[in-house]
């Protein structure tokens, strides 16, 4: 795409967006299709933006520039057949996802992943999508660990609606508006710690009790003397 500056879609996703649309029109939902498939689909892509740009793309569509349904519609699409692409690389890969030879898996990000599974289970792959980094380990850990497709596939799709729900939208409703736009980094930040921060204090609540039950030391038992 000529005339298009690709540095925008890290430091000016508006302006990116509205590039896009303004010189090559229906163009800019396959090139947001593509983004993110790629940023959910292969975990070598992360550095590819996501929460942030898909309330901006919310903001662009309330200006009339991107029509929000068709929108909406091309990032949930691209969602759950990035997840599901990743899931069955990490199927292919099996144990070699976590034996350490293969290079490109990062595996700080894998370990963090593998304990998101340990707290929530399946929850993870919806969770997941409103954690960066995670967001794109999880379908891969979820091939790797043989997950049930049936099942994998009904996280996928819950969690890429409310992804795509909540973000375009809210970027639908507030993203024009000066303040929002001004802090926009802030905004997501407190809005993610909001979703996962009472999942976090349950877990950091049960991780307690079972130490706590760990600790305790074992009952005595009573002895009856024989007069």
């Amino acid at each position: 795409m000529e005339g298009i500056n690709w540095a925008d879609l890290f430091g000016a996703m508006d302006r990116f967006l509205l590039s896009v649309a303004g010189q090559y029109g229906g163009w800019v939902y396959a090139t947001l299709f593509l983004i993110f498939f790629s940023e959910t689909g292969l975990v070598f892509m992360t550095f590819l933006p996501g929460d942030s740009l898909l309330f901006v793309a919310g903001a662009v569509a309330a200006t009339g520039a991107i029509d929000l349904w068709v929108l909406m519609l091309v990032i949930f699409i691209g969602a759950v057949l990035g997840n599901t692409c990743n899931y069955y690389i990490g199927r292919w890969l099996g144990n070699k996802v976590y034996d350490g030879t293969i290079k490109w898996i990062d595996p700080v990000a894998l370990k963090k992943t593998h304990d998101f599974y340990e707290r929530h289970g399946g929850k993870t792959l919806v969770l997941a999508r409103f954690t960066p980094v995670v967001r794109s380990f999880a379908p891969l850990v979820a091939g790797a660990g043989a997950m049930d497709f049936r099942r994998f596939q009904f996280f996928n799709v819950v969690g890429a609606a409310l992804w795509v729900l909540s973000l375009v939208g809210g970027g639908y409703l507030f993203g024009n508006v000066p303040f929002v736009k001004d802090n926009l980094g802030i905004i997501l930040v407190v809005g993610i710690a909001a979703v996962l921060g009472p999942l976090a204090l349950g877990a950091a609540w049960r991780a307690w009790q079972l130490w706590r039950a760990r600790a305790k030391p074992a009952p005595v038992p009573l002895r009856i003397r024989d007069e």
